[in-house]
């Protein structure tokens, strides 16, 4: 099993603990309130701002007023309380829980050496700015948090269940499969189903991220969190709602923070070790020169160890890294693409193969007539004719797509299509085809074991030059000719293959079930070249696996596909990608990243979001560790104070922040 199908289920930084929440998950309100009680520390939130207000009051009045030394030092040791109180009290709490090295730990050494040499209002500055770019941290992952709870919305309130001649609101898990409910103009369709009666236009803006409207009427499917427009809807429910399409989607968004990015993983393995090492540096750094070059005083290097402390917090990654991979999943969800956690939106980042399966993803998976090859002495109007009079009371995909093209011919023409009200007599041998005897005769119409049958004679299947099915009909015991059908191709599979060869996806490969014929067709006309037909479901798996032996070291191969048959294959590949809008539910289940349009031009959406989150994620690294590596040798040569420190370090994590917060708006 491929490294990123790993269930992580961290909630947490190990070695750095930062006042803001770095789980990213989406909390109900009472859990919300929570957080925030614990957000303040030993204040409840409320109180947060009064503690704020007063601190600045105590330090500016120990600044600026000439207060005797012991009352100016009362008002510093109060500003210095009331703002580095919660800091102070969780790293005694960690030291007693065994994680002493923590962002609370070097603020703590830090403030409290000031306090020991006498730099007061150093010390208690350290605090506030700290304080202050916290409170601005917690703003701008509040952003990032509500851009993803917005998803929620799509979340029904009830569902109006229909009880004889009267309607109940009930709860959307209480409506089980084959009972009615209705949905009125402006409400949220809360479960999946069939329309029964009515019509009305749908916005599915939230669960695709198109704002296309879409018109349903009687036999439409209707997908739970859309929302509808205009008419009156009574649905026929078909999926529990634990099952229904948009509590899939709120458990993949949900689950989605919980899977870490191995950039994520790395971080909190660096952050481990990082930190010791810099308190064992600044302790060095405090004790070493004194001891070593004559004339240096004890209090000057053990200030620029101070320094070297406070310069040091690694706030600007714990908090920054995991907030961009937040941001780059909550905005491809926003636009229709659920990608299932950081470790999958990084992977994706780092595609250059994608396998795509033939039917129902670069095809529609329905038949359509797609050639008319009539026998010498039948027309192509009669042969359609037939095949229409012998497809009437059958009810295989092929036969009603047999039936659309007369409809459609019909039409056409101005003529009235013939009925199956003639047909003497209706036989269907499983396997093969069907025989109807009708006042013209007997027709046949099936596959070339039918014509054997019956000893028709008859060309072969590949004489008619025409990738597909081969529906082949004989009419009074003459061979009349053959009807081809073949799947439709989607509007934008050639778009999708165009699209990923721009973004430098080097390999684009075709496995399929079919044979080779209409598979190489359907290759060519989307602009596939390489085309793997003839395979079974474990075979797919085995060719994904020999293609990922073959992979450049650090490429990562994407499989998408929809169907059930294909979900052994989107487990093993390193990134499965399912169409979720026709997807099986075993697809969805073994997917990696869902694509709720159904589309498979959006596989190159999504690679573009996750290679510009990965961008904004390296960029933070890169800046947070060169600029505090810079302001730490500044700090060890005496050339940096505590202010500037503070500044730093708040700095460079505000920056980190606001830059990853970037990934929230990606195309």
């Amino acid at each position: 099993m491929a490294e990123q199908k790993e269930q992580n289920c961290a909630t947490g930084v190990a070695a750095c603990s930062c006042d803001s929440d770095l789980t990213f998950f989406v909390p109900a309100p009472a859990e919300l309130k929570d957080k925030r009680e614990r957000a303040g520390g030993i204040f409840p939130f409320p109180l947060k701002y009064l503690a704020f207000t007063v601190g600045a009051f105590c330090f500016a009045a120990a600044l600026i007023f000439p207060l005797p030394g012991l009352l100016k030092l009362a008002f510093y040791l109060a500003a210095y309380l009331l703002f580095g109180g919660p800091v102070l009290l969780r790293a005694a709490r960690n030291i007693v829980r065994g994680s002493v090295f923590d962002e609370n730990f070097l603020m703590s050494m830090a403030t409290l050496g000031a306090f020991a040499i006498g730099e007061y209002p150093e010390g208690v500055a350290v605090m506030v700015f700290y304080q202050v770019g916290e409170l601005l941290q917690e703003h701008a992952l509040g952003r990032s948090r509500r851009a993803i709870s917005g998803l929620m919305n799509i979340r029904p309130e009830y569902a109006c269940l229909v009880q004889g001649e009267n309607v109940a609101k009930v709860s959307p898990d209480q409506v089980k499969p084959g009972e009615l409910i209705l949905i009125q103009p402006g409400e949220k369709i809360p479960l999946d189903g069939v329309v029964q009666a009515g019509s009305s236009v749908l916005d599915l803006s939230a669960l695709t991220g198109e704002a296309m409207p879409r018109e349903v009427g009687a036999g439409a499917e209707v997908l739970s969190g859309a929302v509808n427009r205009t008419g009156l809807l009574t649905v026929a429910v078909t999926k529990e709602y634990k099952e229904s399409t948009v509590n899939r989607i709120l458990a993949l968004v949900e689950d989605a923070a919980g899977r870490k990015a191995q950039t994520e993983r790395f971080i909190t393995r660096f952050a481990r070790y990082y930190t010791p090492v810099v308190v064992t540096a600044a302790f060095l750094l405090a004790f070493l020169p004194p001891l070593f070059l004559s004339g240096e005083a004890f209090s000057t290097w053990f200030y620029r160890a101070l320094v070297f402390l406070v310069i040091s917090c690694p706030c600007a990654l714990v908090i920054s890294i995991p907030l961009g991979f937040f941001g780059g999943i909550g905005g491809a969800s926003r636009r229709g693409i659920l990608v299932k956690g950081g470790n999958f939106l990084e992977a994706l980042a780092q595609v250059d193969t994608v396998v795509f399966d033939k039917t129902g993803t670069l095809t529609r998976g329905s038949f359509a007539v797609s050639g008319i090859f009539p026998a010498p002495g039948f027309s192509a109007a009669e042969l359609l004719h037939y095949g229409a009079l012998a497809a009437s009371h059958s009810s295989h995909p092929v036969a009603a797509s047999i039936l659309r093209a007369a409809k459609t011919a019909a039409a056409n023409n101005n003529e009235h299509q013939s009925s199956g009200t003639n047909i003497l007599s209706f036989v269907e041998l499983p396997g093969e085809g069907v025989s109807v005897t009708t006042p013209a005769g007997e027709v046949l119409m099936g596959n070339s074991r039918l014509m054997e049958r019956y000893a028709i004679l008859y060309p072969g299947d590949n004489e008619p030059p025409h990738a597909g099915t081969a529906v082949h009909l004989a009419v009074g015991g003459r061979y009349a000719g053959s009807i081809v059908v073949a799947d439709e191709i989607r509007e934008d599979a050639a778009a999708a293959v165009r699209r990923l060869r721009r973004l430098g996806v080097q390999r684009i490969i075709m496995l399929t079930g079919d044979k080779e014929a209409a598979a190489v067709q359907i290759g060519e006309a989307v602009g596939i070249g390489q085309v793997f037909a003839g395979l079974l479901p474990h075979e797919k798996v085995e060719k994904v696996e020999e293609l990922e032996k073959e992979a450049r070291p650090g490429r990562k191969i994407a499989f998408v596909g929809d169907g059930i048959n294909d979900a052994p294959a989107l487990m093993r590949a390193q990134v499965g990608v399912a169409m979720g809008g026709i997807a099986s539910d075993a697809a969805i289940e073994a997917a990696d990243v869902v694509l709720m349009t159904g589309g498979p031009s959006r596989l190159a959406e999504a690679i573009t979001i996750a290679r510009k989150t990965k961008a904004i994620v390296l960029q933070n690294i890169v800046f947070a560790l060169g600029t505090k590596a810079l302001i730490m040798m500044l700090g060890a040569l005496g050339l940096a104070s505590l202010w500037e420190a503070v500044f730093a370090d708040v700095g460079v994590a505000l920056l980190a922040v606001l830059n990853a917060m970037r990934a929230l708006s990606l195309k």
